[in-house]
């Protein structure tokens, strides 16, 4: 589990991979300004928890009570990236007395399909594991160039961010699972059963490859009185690419809340 810095806290829910060290550098970011939390999800490498099937979703759920409880935190902002979004959304739904404010950054909404890509991999998720991670590059990469000036500074991004997953990996058919599950579920109810101040993140349309922006923004109008932070130059990697005004936006939201 990560936990840094100080001030009202927050709890960062990680993406479809399931590590919290990909997103590393926004908990940086945001441990300058509040007490930040991430984790691993359950089933993961570094977890600590397994994942059981008859459970399904309501794993996640309770391991995020067991994070609650870890870091000796009642009640705390809820951050959900991307994938993580849907676990945020329905704790904050299910569970409102421990969730002070909600922010779904760069995540699908109800509804969402995956694409032709992401089907694929799904549908064959180890065998397709190799082309997935040697062509994400290029499909990252129009966002990549947008968030930085310099070639040089767009280099070193990659580098380090490749790092960042090669030393946390995932686990393909969990991921696929994952997805599987959540296309299973109606997330639309527990929209409209959220109590805490709403912030949706997003980055530019166009530069979001993995998930359209025009999904995310569907949360404006299913969450009531729910707000919007706009990243420029960003996509679905704002909160890595520049970490400092994604933590900006985050914080100034969780401080007002």
């Amino acid at each position: 589990m990560f936990s840094a810095g100080s001030g009202p806290p927050i709890i960062v829910v990680p993406g479809v991979q399931g590590r919290w060290e990909w997103i590393r550098p926004a908990l940086h970011g945001l441990q300058r300004r509040c007490r930040t939390i991430s984790y691993s999800l359950c089933g993961d490498f570094g977890s600590g928890r397994r994942y059981e099937r008859a459970k399904g979703f309501d794993n996640y759920l309770e391991q995020l009570d067991g994070i609650f409880d870890q870091a000796g935190v009642e009640r705390a902002a809820l951050c959900g990236i991307s994938y993580g979004g849907f676990i945020a959304l329905r704790y904050a739904a299910t569970r409102p007395h421990r969730v002070s404010a909600l922010i779904l950054s760069s995540s699908p909404s109800p509804g969402w399909t995956p694409n032709a890509i992401q089907t694929a991999y799904i549908a064959n998720p180890w065998r397709a594991t190799p082309e997935f991670v040697l062509t994400s590059p290029l499909r990252l990469w129009p966002e990549i160039r947008a968030a930085f000036d310099s070639p040089m500074d767009r280099a070193a991004f990659l580098a380090r961010h490749v790092g960042r997953v090669a030393a946390a990996p995932m686990i393909p058919g969990l991921m696929a699972r994952r997805i599987v599950e959540q296309q299973s579920i109606d997330f639309a109810p527990d929209c409209t059963r959220v109590q805490a101040p709403t912030l949706i993140v997003t980055g530019e349309p166009g530069l979001d490859r993995i998930v359209p922006v025009e999904s995310t923004l569907r949360y404006l109008d299913m969450i009531p009185g729910a707000r919007h932070a706009r990243i420029p130059g960003t996509g679905h990697l704002g909160l890595v690419t520049k970490p400092d005004v994604f933590a900006s936006a985050v914080c100034s939201f969780v401080g007002g809340a």
